[in-house]
């Protein structure tokens, strides 16, 4: 695993910063290693910290009044995490479970406060990254109304596919596990919806699916779903 200094290089909020700069900030680091279906914290909790991932994967979700989970987004490797909480202090504003063995890093807030102190850049680089999820979080409410299911799982797996896929001789395979649950929570609807559309997916030779790991075999096809 690469060391704090390499990861930090890597995030787009700490690009700015020179190596010294970076000695600075991995002195505020501190590691923890999670086991799969763990619980980094909870909606609800007190915001005490920003994270980010050096291995591994973690799940960002939002319960519903009727008890379903609605998963916002996936974490991965490089990528932070929780820092709404140092623009308004509150409470986390969703709940982070680990989906494969990880390791993170966290800085708690009031050392990140001083760290942004001293390099005002960040602030930026900070909003930067909120904007995106805020864009992300955006589609998915359009969607959600304006879209079928079926629709709107094309196009979380074109999405998806575009965020982790890795090209091979058959298609494009999103690396993560994904299973039917997962995907119905990705696009607000039952599993047996989900695995059904999945199955429709499949018969037209659109996607393949073994072993929860979706591999994008026509996306072209795909895109006639949207």
């Amino acid at each position: 695993m690469a060391g704090n200094i390499e990861i930090l290089q890597s995030i787009p909020l700490f690009t700015l910063l020179n190596k010294q700069q970076l000695e600075e900030v991995e002195k505020s680091i501190i590691e923890r290693n999670y086991q799969k279906g763990r619980i980094i914290f909870m909606e609800g909790e007190p915001g005490e910290a920003i994270f980010f991932i050096k291995s591994g994967r973690v799940k960002v979700t939002k319960q519903a009044k009727d008890g379903r989970e609605h998963i916002l987004h996936f974490i991965y490797p490089g990528e932070v995490f929780a820092e709404v909480i140092l623009f308004d202090e509150g409470n986390y504003p969703a709940t982070a479970e680990v989906v494969e063995d990880c390791t993170v890093g966290l800085i708690r807030n009031a050392d990140m406060e001083r760290i942004i102190g001293n390099h005002p850049d960040m602030a930026l680089a900070l909003l930067k990254i909120m904007a995106r999820r805020l864009r992300i979080a955006q589609n998915q409410l359009v969607e959600l109304a304006l879209m079928d299911t079926t629709r709107r799982a094309a196009s979380m797996l074109l999405f998806l596919a575009g965020e982790q896929g890795i090209k091979t001789d058959r298609g494009t395979v999103i690396n993560i596990s994904l299973t039917n649950q997962d995907l119905a929570n990705l696009i607000g609807t039952s599993r047996e919806t989900a695995n059904r559309i999945l199955n429709d997916f499949k018969r037209q030779k659109a996607i393949d699916i073994k072993k929860s790991q979706v591999t994008i075999l026509d996306k072209y096809r795909l895109r006639t779903w949207i």
